[in-house]
């Protein structure tokens, strides 16, 4: 029994019910929680407990999981009785703003703009360093850093990097779990979405039945999948669909190999933004027979290229994320290469080709 499925043994619901239990007639958690992570699991509690306030944060650009998990552990701290400020440095793509208590998070380009004094201790989710929170003021504060990246380094004086977990949102629960906070429908609903999308709607390699279980859990506490499923994947502007129009139209393939791309005059002349590339590459990698795809979004006037890299599980696109200053997973992983569009093209490619740095 894998770690998820050790922590999830409950009584399920009836059929029949389709609201949110109540606090007191939500199904019982019997928790086992894994040896390998009791220390990490441990220590996050008592630094929880050994502050009264905290800065929140997840990457720039951030995703489902960094969004859900964030709002999620936020309410965690709520209920240890601590004061917490959610910072971002983007905002939330439109595919995410059914989420509940999206107000609370702070759009600002420096931590400072929210704790002047710097003294306030932050917890970074899903970030292999604080650049990759796009945030100034982070300096020489007392870090926490939680991720589930292959690429995940222990940059924080507390660090939990669990690369088996599904999602950063698993972790989060696991530590909801051991803090014996309530899981409440808002919550149950942010890390429901986290898991959903990082997951790639349970496709990718990670998704295993201890998911599956976590994710039942979850829809008992409160979480509306079908709402969820909806918002994130069948609300999409219409810029979204004209731009993936344009990148399907640039499609190449070679072998067992895709790519495609736009540029900042195709985003731009169609009034498309940054967060309709989103799920692109998704359709490269459904193409049969296709093993590796990459999809490049030009950066506007910094003559680089955002790259986003999926395999279905041959090839490890993490290591090559890595070889260029990104990071990720093993089948979904991301960076930057400097253009012009041929030479970053023909920079991934050769790595997509050879499987090797």
């Amino acid at each position: 029994m894998t770690t998820e499925a050790k922590l999830l043994q409950f009584q399920t619901p009836p059929a029949h019910s389709r609201e949110p239990l109540s606090h007191e007639s939500q199904p019982e958690a019997k928790i086992h929680e894994p040896r390998i992570h009791e220390p990490q699991i441990a220590a996050l509690l008592a630094a929880f407990r050994a502050h009264p306030r905290f800065l929140l944060t997840s990457h720039a650009r951030p995703d489902g999981d960094a969004i859900g998990s964030t709002l999620a552990l936020a309410e965690v701290l709520d209920q240890l009785g601590r004061q917490v400020d959610v910072v971002l440095a983007d905002p939330i793509p439109s595919t995410y703003r059914a989420l509940p208590n999206l107000q609370r998070i702070h759009h600002t380009p420096s931590a400072n703009d929210i704790d002047p004094g710097q003294t306030t201790p932050a917890i970074l989710l899903e970030c292999d360093g604080i650049a990759r929170t796009g945030l100034l003021g982070l300096e020489g504060r007392t870090l926490i850093n939680i991720d589930h990246h292959a690429s995940g380094r222990p940059f924080a004086s507390i660090n939990w990097i669990d690369e088996h977990a599904c999602a950063v949102a698993a972790m989060v629960y696991r530590i909801a779990v051991a803090a014996n906070v309530d899981i409440t429908p808002s919550m149950a609903t942010s890390l429901y979405a986290a898991i959903l999308s990082d997951t790639g709607a349970f496709t990718y390699s990670s998704t295993t039945a201890d998911t599956f279980a976590l994710v039942h859990h979850l829809a008992a506490r409160g979480a509306n999948p079908s709402q969820i499923a909806r918002d994130i994947y069948l609300s999409n502007p219409a810029s979204k669909i004209r731009l993936l129009g344009i990148a399907l139209s640039n499609l190449q393939t070679e072998g067992d190999l895709a790519w495609t791309w736009v540029t900042s005059e195709d985003m731009d002349r169609i009034g498309a933004v940054a967060e309709d590339c989103e799920g692109v590459v998704n359709y490269l990698i459904s193409i049969a027979g296709v093993e590796s795809a990459v999809f490049l979004r030009e950066v506007a006037d910094d003559n680089q290229f955002r790259l986003s890299i999926r395999s279905k599980g041959k090839l490890d696109v993490a290591r090559i994320a890595e070889h260029f200053g990104g990071g990720g997973h093993r089948s979904a992983s991301g960076c930057t290469i400097d253009g012009p569009l041929g030479l970053a093209t023909e920079r991934i490619l050769t790595e997509l080709r050879t499987g090797f740095c």
